[in-house]
């Protein structure tokens, strides 16, 4: 028998020799950390959901309300707001750049009074248990690199995502189950790359496991037909007899990897399997994530899913929704958005918090920029489209140690440039590691001579969004 030092040992060196084809790298993904390191202080979180809203959602029409801007539309934006900052390429030859105030009703909400627009009446009802920041900032103006930055830390494409650096930093909470799954939904707009979940120069262990829309959420989960459990583990022993055998012989590492590889996927084939089930959730739950909770791939069925992965120990879920680019028509186009997100988002805040998962569970919605103040293509009375806007834009976060009803951060009156308390990408990412008890100076791998991180060589945990401030950590 091999003991758990030499298995990991040897997992480990066979992860970093790369010595794997695709299909066993999927599987080894599977695998969890042995060589976690351990927080550098007491978390406030254990888990994550990540609810990123791929395509960058408009925040003049969502949180950001400007209602001065009607008494200027359509006139032009002004020189001194644009600051001769740089235009995408969709834009640059435009003649005017017409202001384009949002056409939707916003009101507040909550004790905390945070502003919502009319949209979004479901969020607007959990605004007390949210932290809007309202001054998101990225370099990043296209999709691709902009959504690369805010899930690695990086636009060029190869590092690891943040719920690899959490794989690495902190392991499973659930040996039978991947410590990091993501799940997509939605149709249209930009395509997601499975490298935006990917383990980079990480182990690949620590890559996410995606669950598929249609039929098993992983491949090869079920058995062959005349395959029963009694007999495939009879097959496994047999298997797993040759291969100790064999790593007697040749002490060849990939051996014991293959080993740990075949049982964790033995004990999944049981595990998945009644987690994806949800015919044992009560009507009651069901209502509240909506109608569309129950049609598999969609985003109410990830958000239930989401809290049941998280509640048996999945330390990181990343549901991705497409469909959030919207240069023409934008109108219609966010109603169509809000009215799949809007409904199953807050239910997965007051499902959390109903089972008293949301003290430390970290839940984060947001897209990879914001949204211009000035129309694309034709402004009408009742239709506008609005270009990418990295300068400012806004999201939401709940749970896991976050000071809840509160709104973060200013934009200037056009909702163009940040007046007050600026956030960038790595700020944000360091704080997300504060939470779970990381400094994110601190998380480390070292690759190609340099010890690298989720925040590079930059970032700052933002304490006002704490409820316990960073200084105060240990």
């Amino acid at each position: 028998m091999i003991d758990a030092q030499q298995l990991a040992l040897n997992r480990r060196a066979f992860l970093q020799a790369g010595g794997c084809g695709v299909g066993m790298a999927g599987l080894a993904s599977l695998l969890q950390a042995d060589d976690a390191q351990q927080p550098h202080f007491v978390p406030t979180a254990k888990r994550v959901i990540y609810l990123c809203q791929s395509g960058a959602p408009s925040q003049i029409d969502l949180f950001d309300h400007k209602p001065e801007l009607e008494r200027f539309r359509g006139q032009d934006l002004p020189d001194s707001i644009r600051k001769g900052q740089r235009l995408t390429g969709m834009t640059k030859d435009q003649t005017a750049f017409p202001i384009a105030p949002s056409i939707f009703k916003f009101k507040q909400h909550g004790n905390s009074g945070a502003s919502v627009s009319e949209l979004l009446p479901h969020i607007a009802k959990v605004a007390d248990e949210l932290c809007f920041v309202k001054s998101m900032h990225t370099e990043a103006i296209n999709h691709d690199p902009a959504i690369t930055f805010m899930q690695t830390g990086a636009q060029l494409a190869g590092r690891p995502s943040i719920g690899a650096w959490l794989s690495y930093g902190l392991g499973s909470l659930n040996q039978d189950l991947p410590t990091f799954i993501a799940m997509t939904s939605g149709t249209g707009g930009q395509p997601l790359y499975d490298r935006l979940w990917g383990s980079g120069f990480l182990p690949t262990e620590h890559q996410g496991v995606k669950f598929r829309r249609t039929g098993d959420p992983v491949l090869y989960l079920s058995d062959p037909p005349g395959i029963d459990r009694g007999l495939r583990r009879s097959m496994l022993n047999d298997l797993n007899d040759l291969n100790r055998l064999q790593l007697k012989q040749k002490q060849d590492p990939e051996i014991a990897t293959r080993i740990a590889q075949y049982e964790l996927a033995f004990r999944m084939q049981a595990s998945v399997p009644k987690l994806v089930d949800t015919s044992d959730e009560p009507e009651h739950v069901l209502k509240m994530y909506g109608p569309e909770c129950q049609k598999p791939g969609t985003f109410a069925a990830n958000c239930l899913l989401a809290r049941r992965l998280v509640e048996q120990g999945v330390r990181f879920v990343q549901l991705y929704h497409r469909g959030w680019d919207q240069h023409a028509k934008l109108p219609e186009k966010i109603r169509e958005q809000c009215q799949a997100t809007d409904q199953p988002s807050a239910a997965l805040i007051e499902d959390l918090r109903q089972r008293d998962l949301l003290k430390d569970t970290l839940v984060v919605w947001g897209g990879e920029f914001g949204r211009t103040v000035y129309c694309q293509g034709n402004l009408t009375k009742g239709d506008y489209g609005r270009d990418h806007h990295p300068r400012c834009f806004s999201l939401w976060l709940a749970g896991g140690g976050i000071k809840p009803g509160i709104s973060y951060g200013e934009t200037d009156d056009h909702s163009y440039n940040i007046a007050e308390n600026p956030v960038h990408v790595h700020d944000l990412n360091a704080t997300i590691l504060h939470c779970l008890g990381l400094d994110h100076r601190k998380l480390t791998f070292q690759y190609q001579g340099r010890h690298h991180r989720l925040t590079d060589v930059h970032g700052e945990v933002v304490d006002a969004l704490l409820n316990v401030p960073s200084n105060a950590a240990g």
